[in-house]
């Protein structure tokens, strides 16, 4: 199968966050099942030059009312030799620091006519190459009008003819929304405003135009599929999404285990496997070591690593008049080790907290290499999000042994399995209502169950490093949903 990816990201060339690493993940591990897989990404101005392959001659690209010059590049996708990455390069829209915007600017004013010149290009390079697919998956709102353009633009054309669309929402809470005189970039008929879906409440909405459009549509959990469905979930959208929940599915994101696995992982002052825990042991001491915290191995250790954003939780755990994590570093013998940036208020609250509280340590900022300390060191990971399309952290916490303390929403849902006090089944502790009391509690019934039930904790963390949550599961979910967009798109 020909399967042709459009993001504005893509590891290891440009990522502000999951959706990169999933980008190029689900590209690469498509290949290994033998189909023809390409990606295309805008070639920021990081992005060397140098290290790319110039193709042959401008491509113009129809944008905005007119023509677009623009170079394309391409490289092969590293650890993917079989995978082309191909670069649109245009300095107007690309040569500039951030993807979507920067610091001062969040959301750069042209983003509409930058990513519908990614989409088109899209479809300029498959002419360009001679190269047609059956699939062109788009990913997120900055990818939204490719499915547009294949429906309503590209599907007369005998090229285009049996190309079907699969659109991938990472995150329902971005969806693309500009004023209605920025229809003008998209290069498109106005009648489509209203026909491809774009209008909402007088301006445009790039992901409402996709799921619109789109033969397929999928998301990151089976969880978060039925999430977004609902007006809790959906951030406005939920009715379009019941409308067309016949073409909506959930599939949860795999994991590199080739970078994350407690027995190579290169990150690690000592690597562990669960029938050989004296690494683990041994990683919970260097991450004692490393934030300055007493180190004792019968202390439970709780890790967090992430972005300090409300869609995590952070009112909840750190507010200074209600979150819970003083209480519980007060009234429990217990430690945290966090790693976060984001919400100033937030980044002060915790060093506030530090200053306080003894067995409560954090970086602000992000590492990867205590990261991956944090996940092999602890012995509970906790994360309360507010809703989680998928998420990865808890993944790597069952994979090394640590057991994750989340809210049941999304891919945490979907990933994790309740503790049972009786049994000792289980890979980790769950919590409903987003509330600093449920967080309390459910820390409470983990380090309870630390203290008190240790042969349970050993048989979790077994069970929780023999999850697979490798991407050749689901590789395999895609290519189904895959031949579904082609029997309903090309009929």
């Amino acid at each position: 199968m020909k399967i042709m990816m459009v993001s504005s990201e893509a590891v290891p060339f440009a990522k502000t966050g999951g959706l990169a690493d999933a980008v190029s993940a689900l590209a690469g591990n498509l290949s290994l099942l033998g189909h023809d897989v390409k990606i295309v990404i805008p070639r920021y101005y990081k992005i060397d030059r140098k290290k790319l392959t110039a193709l042959e001659g401008p491509m113009g690209v129809p944008v905005g009312g007119g023509q677009a010059w623009t170079e394309v590049y391409k490289a092969p996708l590293p650890g993917f030799p079989k995978v082309e990455v191909f670069f649109i390069d245009h300095e107007n829209c690309y040569g500039r620091d951030g993807i979507y915007g920067t610091k001062f600017e969040p959301d750069f004013a042209d983003n509409p006519y930058r990513f519908s010149l990614l989409c088109h290009g899209a479809i300029q390079i498959c002419h360009k190459i001679q190269w047609f697919p059956d699939i062109i998956h788009a990913h997120d709102w900055s990818a939204g009008l490719a499915p547009v353009l294949l429906k309503h633009v590209c599907r007369s054309q005998p090229q285009f003819a049996k190309t079907a669309s699969v659109y991938t929402i990472h995150n329902m809470g971005y969806q693309g929304v500009y004023g209605k005189d920025k229809f003008l970039d998209l290069g498109l008929d106005w009648n489509l405003y209203y026909g491809a879906g774009f209008e909402r409440n007088g301006a445009i909405n790039f992901l409402q135009a996709g799921i619109t459009c789109a033969d397929m549509v999928t998301t990151v959990s089976p969880t978060y599929a039925n999430e977004i469905q609902t007006p809790e979930g959906g951030f406005g959208l939920d009715g379009l999404l019941r409308v067309r929940s016949d073409v909506v599915k959930g599939i949860v994101n795999g994991v590199d285990i080739d970078t994350w696995n407690p027995k190579t992982d290169k990150e690690l002052p000592a690597n562990y496997t669960a029938e050989n825990m004296g690494g683990k042991a041994e990683c919970k001491k260097a991450l004692q070591q490393a934030f300055g915290l007493e180190v004792n191995p019968n202390v439970p250790l709780i890790g967090m690593v992430g972005r300090l954003v409300s869609q995590k939780g952070i009112a909840e755990v750190f507010a200074p008049t209600y979150g819970s994590i003083y209480n519980i570093c007060h009234d429990m013998n217990v430690q945290f080790a966090i790693i976060g940036t984001g919400e100033k208020w937030c980044e002060d609250e915790i060093n506030n907290l530090q200053a306080k509280l003894p067995n409560l340590r954090a970086k602000i900022g992000y590492s990867e290499n205590l990261s991956h300390l944090v996940e092999a060191g602890s012995d509970f990971f906790l994360m309360p999000s507010q809703y989680e399309p998928c998420g990865l952290n808890q993944m790597y916490s069952e994979l090394y042994g640590t057991l994750p303390i989340v809210r049941r929403t999304g891919g945490l849902a979907d990933t994790v399995q309740n503790y049972d006090q009786e049994s000792g089944e289980g890979t980790g502790f769950m919590f409903d209502s987003l509330t600093p009391n449920a967080i309390y509690n459910t820390v409470g019934w983990a380090v309870w169950a630390y203290y008190n039930r240790k042969n349970h904790i050993k048989k979790m963390q077994k069970k929780g490093m023999a999850q697979d949550f490798t991407w050749a599961a689901s590789c395999n979910k895609y290519v189904e949903v895959y031949k579904e967009a082609i029997a309903r798109g090309c009929k």
